[in-house]
Formats: structure tokens, C-alpha cells, sequence
């Protein structure tokens, strides 16, 4: 549900330099991507456990093809990247920046799979941190960013844990505003016929590079926190 201009922020939206300071020995580098909470089949709905996950967070509401998205889009990546490096730098724990993500809701479901109505769409955006990232290092990689001029919307990013448990997830493969029938499948057709109901804000993972990547491949995992159908 991003927008269909190639605005997710996937790329480095800033290099920060590393300060003279005493440097750990670096582990081998983490790719989070490769655990289970990323792990998603074209054409296939998989119900998994998803633990809490902390995230650098960011709020707004709106068409995602819009200024105020890539204002958001573009106070988040600098940040998560001044993590990662202060990271290296302080813990000798090196990790792969994790791609854009969202939680996505309106007051009718169906703004996201028939009417399309964009301009109603509330939205978190997210980027993954690994589990020993904790708020002094995200301070610390504030008060980094802020030497080098912030982005204006610095201040709102927040750093919070979500909780999802009990999920649903497919992987979509082709154009954002194409994802609307496989969201109507989720929720008219396997979520109903397994017993569940949705509990939670709809979840996007961006895997792919908008920048290199053609539309019809763009791949996205869908992800829906559910619960029993009462």
C-alpha cells in the first residue's frame, strides 16, 4: 500500500561517517530478514507466531503518494542507519538494515480492497531493530543525526515494541494496487474457514528495491495478526 512512485526509502537516505572513536572487534553481520517473521509463499496463507519486535516508528494518515509519506519515509532511514553504526561502533554487533514496513488501518476495510480509497488509510511506518538495540543507543543515534542537520520530522519518530502473536501471512508478488483481492481472500475466505478473525493492524514488508524494480515484481508480505472467530 505504499505509493506507486518508488518512494519507500529502501535506499540510504544518508552516510554518516564514523567519529574517531575506539572501534570493537565487528561479528558477523545479522540479516533478520532470514528468520521466520520474513519468511512468506506467493499464493500460500500461513498462520505463524510472530514474537514482539521493536521498530523505530513514525504516525500519519493519507494517500501514500503524498509529501507528508516521503517526509516520513525520509526521517526514518537516517535514523536507521545511525542505529546500525553506532551498533558497530559501541557493540561490535553489525546487522543489515531491515526494509520499509507499515501497519495500515481505516474505519471500513473495505478503503483497501474494492474502493481503494487512499485518502482514508491511517499508517505506521516501521524499521525492524534487532533485539540488543535498546533507547540509549537509539539516543545516541539521534543526537548523530541531529549534528548533521535532521529531517524535519526527526522529533516524531518513536521507539516501541509491537506485539502481533498469532498471524496470517502470504507473500503478494506485482503492483501495490493490486493487493486488494488477495486481502479480500484473506478475509472473506481463509480467515473465516480456519476458525479466525483479524485482531490487529494490517502489516506490509516491503522486500523490494523500487528503485530497480519493476512493478510487476515488486514483493510485498502481507501480514495479518488474528485471533479466534467468535
Amino acid at each position: 500500500m505504499v505509493g506507486t512512485d518508488g518512494r519507500t526509502g529502501n535506499e540510504s537516505l544518508s552516510r554518516m561517517t564514523a567519529a574517531s572513536v575506539t572501534v570493537l572487534p565487528v561479528s558477523e553481520k545479522v540479516d533478520l530478514k532470514k528468520t521466520d517473521p520474513y519468511l512468506a509463499k506467493a499464493g500460500q496463507f500461513r498462520i505463524l507466531e510472530v514474537p514482539p519486535q521493536r521498530y523505530l516508528a513514525i504516525d500519519g494518515k493519507g494517500d501514500p503518494n503524498t509529501a507528508v509519506f516521503a517526509e516520513a519515509v525520509e526521517a526514518l532511514f537516517p535514523l536507521a542507519y545511525a542505529v546500525k553504526f553506532q551498533s558497530k561502533r559501541e557493540l561490535g554487533r553489525d546487522y543489515v538494515v531491515m526494509p520499509l514496513e507499515a501497519l495500515w488501518w481505516a474505519d471500513d476495510m473495505s478503503t483497501f480492497t474494492t474502493r481503494r480509497d487512499k485518502s482514508s488509510w491511517s499508517w505506521t511506518l516501521l524499521v525492524l531493530q534487532p533485539d540488543w538495540v535498546d533507547e540509549a543507543l537509539v539516543d545516541a543515534a539521534r543526537t548523530a543525526v541531529a549534528k548533521k542537520g535532521a529531517p524535519p520530522r526527526s522529533a516524531d519518530i518513536r521507539f516501541e515494541t509491537v506485539e502481533e502473536g498469532r498471524s496470517v501471512q502470504t507473500l503478494h508478488v506485482g503492483p501495490f494496487d493490486d493487493e486488494g483481492p488477495v486481502l479480500a481472500r484473506l478475509h472473506d475466505e481463509f480467515l473465516p474457514e480456519n476458525g479466525l478473525a483479524p485482531t490487529g493492524r494490517h502489516h506490509e514488508i516491503y522486500l523490494s528495491d523500487l528503485r530497480r524494480t519493476a512493478p510487476e515484481k515488486l514483493r510485498t508480505i502481507l501480514r495479518q495478526p488474528v485471533g479466534p472467530l467468535c
